[in-house]
């Protein structure tokens, strides 16, 4: 097994990730990025996006990715294809990761930016259709389905917030869920049974997606209870299930909420392990959106850097 230490490792591509490598390598840090299993994360399987400053005529979520990337490069960043599947952490001062169980990494300051992923229903043409009509995140694709009919799937916090959001942008919505009552907080639930143009079908699971060259155009729902099927003409599917954070591997050693998110000291992207900072998805369970996760990266990486400075700066005093 080979090995080598470094400065400044960053676990993780995406909007986070990348970012924290700009400001890195602007510090002098040298920093090493691994991309993990989906260089560019989410953003590469989005086909649009137009909320993100800077490209006011819209940009493919994989060409913005290749632009930070490339940026992320100008100013020195090493970018390396692999992916972080053990780490040890519980010596601060020589934190170690390994890359596919067979290269061991030492590293000084660690950035987690490993995203996290949307939990799909594994539905037949839910593949085929994703981002031309099937979605996770209503607030990143909404606009694309303006006086058009959807369908939100979902019966939580998220599934409510979604369809209220759609509902302001969509001729109409239909929110599914599988159970005959939502297990949102009573005010969500209150605020989604007033939507005019929001109905709530109960009991309800979908069996298909349907569609044709340019992309969704149905879905077949099933009525738990009577078991009648119902084909929907919509061109929008949200699906409003959740999401998994990518920190499992970090799980001994970092301190994380119930569902996986790394907690980091407020206003900070600090970690309960000195020298370990997380950003992105990896610890925003609230926002998830390009834009703020490329602001948590920043923050890590100026982080990073003070910290660094404060370990170094006793040698530096002795030295003189």
């Amino acid at each position: 097994m080979s090995s080598e230490h470094i400065h400044c490792l960053i676990i993780g591509s995406g909007p986070a990730g990348y970012t924290a490598a700009i400001y890195a390598a602007r510090a002098g840090m040298k920093p090493v990025l691994y991309t993990g299993a989906q260089p560019g994360g989410q953003l590469t399987t989005t086909t649009e996006v137009e909320n993100f400053p800077g490209y006011p005529e819209g940009i493919t979520g994989p060409e913005m990715m290749q632009d930070l990337e490339k940026q992320a490069r100008r100013f020195g960043t090493e970018i390396r294809y692999g992916l972080a599947t053990k780490v040890d952490f519980s010596n601060p001062l020589a934190k170690k990761v390994w890359v596919d169980d067979a290269h061991e990494i030492s590293a000084d300051a660690v950035i987690i930016s490993t995203g996290a992923s949307a939990k799909w229903l594994g539905l037949p043409g839910e593949d085929i259709y994703n981002g031309r009509g099937v979605s996770a995140c209503a607030v990143c694709d909404g606009f694309f389905y303006r006086n058009q009919e959807v369908v939100v799937v979902g019966g939580g916090d998220t599934a409510a917030e979604e369809a209220s959001y759609l509902a302001k942008l969509c001729k109409k919505v239909y929110l599914v869920v599988r159970r005959d009552e939502l297990r949102a907080s009573q005010i969500m639930q209150a605020r989604v049974k007033s939507i005019p143009n929001l109905e709530i079908l109960w009991n309800t699971e979908t069996e298909e997606l349907l569609g044709d060259e340019s992309g969704l155009t149905g879905a077949r729902l099933k009525n738990t209870v009577t078991g009648e099927i119902t084909e929907l003409p919509v061109t929008g599917f949200f699906v409003a299930i959740g999401h998994k954070p990518n920190t499992d591997i970090f799980r001994d050693f970092i301190d994380m909420d119930t569902t996986g998110y790394i907690r980091t000291v407020p206003g900070s992207s600090r970690t309960n392990v000195p020298g370990v900072f997380a950003c992105g998805d990896a610890q925003d369970n609230v926002y998830r959106q390009a834009i703020t996760a490329a602001g948590t990266g920043c923050m890590a990486a100026l982080d990073a850097e003070r910290w660094l400075a404060e370990i170094e700066m006793p040698a530096a005093v002795v030295e003189g």
